[in-house]
């Protein structure tokens, strides 16, 4: 029953969306409200999407949100459910990068791009989290797509901190999924775009002055800095990006298992693979080294298979 009544309402869902304003936010929120849904659009500028506003008063809540801000979180959830008695699919979009050399960024900057995108998700999460199982109806629980990179996977110089709380979001995601009841029907997955054409690199970027210490023509991090200033073209399209997430919306409420993580565009598909195949290489090259730390007379393997496997918490764990 509960998922024929999620069949029913998936193109009337109510969508919670940060970081409204412009970008993947902006166009991922026009894309649901013309597909005829109804959204939570949360950004700190709200006149940015006071257009959406007034072309779609019945299916839009607008809410001044700055995620690092619990109260104001909270107090958005409030509001949709006041107006719509639930909320069905939460994306976790706000966020912005942060350039500079390890050495050129203060810990101020550091912990508030981490305030942002790791500590703000949370908030977000656990707020929504208890409304998918508390509120909403038994079994029909809800959706959570947190928006990461490529750079969650796959580190680069003048992006240590970003990426590093990327990292941490996405090992946060992975656990969060895994204490995930069957029966609350809660799901979601790690978004990892490639390049496109918002202000990630532009306006929305905080771009620190060059530690002198890294100005070399030859060091990695003058290399990256110049690579980004270049106008290289992008090949991700936000509009298909904003309908992609809404495809992986409707086939999770038909049943489909959503992957942990799902790479958007030509560029992080590659770039995410070769990482991964980087890993393996690793792995296997260093295998027997990481195997002389075991006790003596222990079978590594049949370990592995009795005791990790056997246990089921780490059968194909996401």
């Amino acid at each position: 029953m509960s998922s024929l009544l999620s069949s029913q309402r998936k193109y009337n869902r109510v969508w919670y969306i940060t970081g409204t304003s412009s970008g993947l936010g902006r166009t991922l929120l026009e894309e649901v409200l013309a597909n005829g849904e109804r959204a939570v659009g949360t950004c700190r500028n709200t006149s940015a999407i006071a257009d959406l506003a007034t072309k779609y008063p019945d299916q839009l809540l607008v809410q001044s949100v700055d995620v690092t801000n619990v109260q104001q979180i909270k107090d958005s959830f409030a509001a949709a459910l006041a107006k719509w008695n639930r909320v069905d699919v939460v994306v976790n979009n706000a966020g912005y990068a942060l350039f500079g050399e390890i050495e050129s960024i203060t810990e101020e900057e550091a912990k508030h791009n981490f305030e942002v995108q790791f500590w703000g998700v949370v908030r977000v999460m656990k707020e929504a989290v208890r409304i998918f199982r508390e509120v909403n109806p038994p079994g029909e629980g809800g959706r959570i797509f947190n928006v990461s990179t490529i750079g969650g996977y796959r580190a680069n110089p003048t992006l240590s901190y970003y990426s590093a709380s990327k990292f941490a979001l996405e090992g946060f995601t992975q656990s969060f999924l895994q204490e995930m009841s069957p029966e609350w029907n809660i799901k979601g997955c790690i978004i990892q775009p490639g390049g496109f054409a918002s202000e990630w690199r532009s306006s929305s970027a905080k771009i620190t002055t060059p530690h002198p210490a890294y100005i070399d023509e030859k060091n990695a991090c003058h290399m990256f800095r110049t690579a980004i200033r270049a106008d290289i073209p992008y090949i991700g399209n936000l509009k298909k990006m904003g309908k992609t997430i809404i495809k992986l919306a409707h086939m999770s409420a038909d049943g489909t298992e959503l992957p942990l993580r799902i790479q958007l565009g030509s560029d992080a598909l590659f770039l995410v693979g070769q990482q991964a195949k980087n890993t393996l290489k690793d792995l296997e090259a260093w295998r027997e080294i990481s195997k002389e730390t075991d006790e003596d007379g222990m079978d590594g393997d049949q370990y592995c298979k009795d005791v990790l496997l056997a246990s089921g918490s780490f059968n194909d764990a996401k």
